[in-house]
């Protein structure tokens, strides 16, 4: 008889490809998919770069009344995504495509999403850390796509007064404000992470709507952990950790 396979949870009601497959579960997304607001009604979700999907599934949950497209590059995330989609009964209610977001021919029909978010390659190409291993270094830096080119595509997905999150580094915030602007989605709201109170931030989430006016509400910052090193109360709730025995 053979073993049953062993998935990572989130959650209590959420399953993952276990962290060994090559995907690890980011803390990152997980932030993101908590911050993301939107404007109106959440009817069609979208993600860039989805990656192995972890973003995908927690938007589904969160608008229950939502569909989802995503985009990858690697073939090899993007049929991990669809497992995950399906391990959690989403798969009826999202279409990932293996394409270039800087090919319009690969995405949707512009203006066709209510939110559009990403979570991206955090590191201009030559500058950082270089992985030796080309999936994680496809996700780390941007050798397949800049800020600007997810910025664009993100405005081109977007209906007009429809919203934009994503979560980057603090060093790049000046860059990504300036490309968010630029391709037509104005920041709105922007909330710095850091791992303690009294640490620096690292990193930043910013949603901005489409066709915005130019004023942006700074919340208070997501800190991780507590003085004494333990979960704060706010990663509690984001992750669930109340309901879990």
């Amino acid at each position: 008889m053979m073993n049953s396979p062993i998935y990572d949870d989130l959650w209590p009601g959420t399953r993952f490809l276990p962290a060994s497959a090559g995907f690890p579960l980011g803390t990152d997304s997980v932030l993101l998919a908590d911050f993301a607001r939107g404007s109106g009604r959440i009817r069609r979700v979208a993600d860039l770069g989805c990656g192995a999907g972890v973003l995908t599934v927690l938007l589904l949950q969160k608008f229950p009344a939502s569909t989802a497209f995503g985009i990858e590059i690697q073939p090899e995330a993007a049929e991990a995504c669809r497992e995950n989609l399906a391990l959690n009964a989403l798969s009826d209610r999202a279409e990932i495509r293996c394409g270039d977001l800087r090919e319009k021919a690969d995405l949707a029909e512009a203006g066709s999403f209510d939110l559009v978010v990403s979570n991206p390659p955090y590191f201009a190409a030559g500058r950082g850390y270089a992985a030796p291993e080309e999936r994680r270094a496809a996700a780390r830096d941007e050798r397949f796509c800049t800020l600007g080119d997810v910025c664009r595509a993100a405005a081109w997905l977007c209906r007009w007064g429809g919203s934009f999150a994503v979560v980057h580094r603090p060093e790049r915030l000046s860059e990504l404000r300036c490309a968010m602007t630029a391709s037509g989605v104005e920041p709105k709201r922007l909330r710095f992470v850091a791992p303690r109170a009294e640490r620096a931030p690292s990193l930043v989430l910013v949603e901005g709507r489409r066709g915005g006016n130019p004023d942006l509400t700074i919340e208070p910052p997501l800190v991780l952990q507590d003085d004494t090193g333990a979960d704060s109360k706010e990663i509690q709730r984001i992750y669930h950790m109340e309901t879990q025995p």
